[in-house]
């Protein structure tokens, strides 16, 4: 029942490469096609759905299908969050608060119902449904954060995604030399990933007169796109057995 990725540095590069994709698909589809955030959020909460029921009914682990999973919370994310903050008008600061209280509450109910935040042994159904709650949760915190940091805060996207930068490298310190649960600095770091990936695909897509690199949100996600390809191949072939069993039991090699 365990189908969740292994927490390595694979997992970690892995994931800031999707958010960043998700931040940049969602962009290009609620903003450069001019869906809409409302109307972007529902057919991207749909797709979300979809590839989840996928994932829910294997019985392994299967890269392309996570990795799809925790793109599809990205890009439903960063809509969802810009819906809040722009559409709304709550504003990157109260739509954060919002979201840290939903978090919270979706953890707290997780804890109370399962007796544990391991992201490393998800073996229940019920567990493996508040696990991509959490990570939906977290990830359109995320986008709430980095635009926060990235237009609020004056910071700037380099600026904002230094900062983040350096938060994390706090907590792989806090990993290495403190004792420290390693489930709350999984989920800190979850969480802070999402808004580093949030201000470095605004950091890709902005213009050079707003700080950016300018490569727009069409460029930015093929590049990205081909990256996480690249990525979930890689883990995918690495986790192939080294022989296949024959009709006769036997191992090709």
């Amino acid at each position: 029942m365990n189908k969740i990725a292994q927490v390595t540095l694979l997992f970690w590069i892995t994931k800031i490469c999707a958010t960043t994709l998700g931040e940049t698909a969602g962009d290009l589809l609620a903003q450069t096609m001019n869906v809409g955030y409302g109307t972007s959020s529902l057919i991207l909460l749909g797709i979300f759905l979809v590839v989840l029921a996928g994932q829910l009914a294997m019985s392994r682990y299967i890269p392309v299908l996570y990795w799809a999973t925790i793109l599809a919370t990205s890009t439903a994310g960063t809509t969802m969050s810009d819906y809040m903050d722009r559409t709304l008008g709550l504003g990157y600061a109260t739509g954060s608060l919002i979201l840290v209280s939903l978090l919270g509450l979706v953890l707290g109910l997780w804890w109370l119902r399962e007796k544990s935040l391991s992201v490393t042994e998800i073996r229940t159904r019920t567990g493996e449904v508040f696990y991509w709650a959490a990570i939906l949760v977290s990830n359109t915190l995320g986008t709430a954060l980095g635009d926060f940091l990235a237009d609020d805060s004056g910071l700037g996207f380099g600026g904002g995604a230094l900062l983040i930068g350096g938060l994390l490298a706090v907590l792989v310190l806090a990993y290495y030399f403190t004792g420290i649960s390693r489930v709350l600095l999984f989920w800190a770091a979850f969480v802070l990933t999402r808004p580093f990936g949030a201000t470095f695909g605004d950091l890709l897509t902005k213009p050079t007169a707003k700080q950016g690199l300018g490569f727009g949100t069409e460029g930015s996600s093929l590049i990205l796109f081909g990256l996480l390809v690249a990525l979930v191949l890689y883990e995918t072939l690495r986790r192939k057995p080294a022989g296949v069993a024959e009709p006769g039991g036997i191992a090709a090699r």
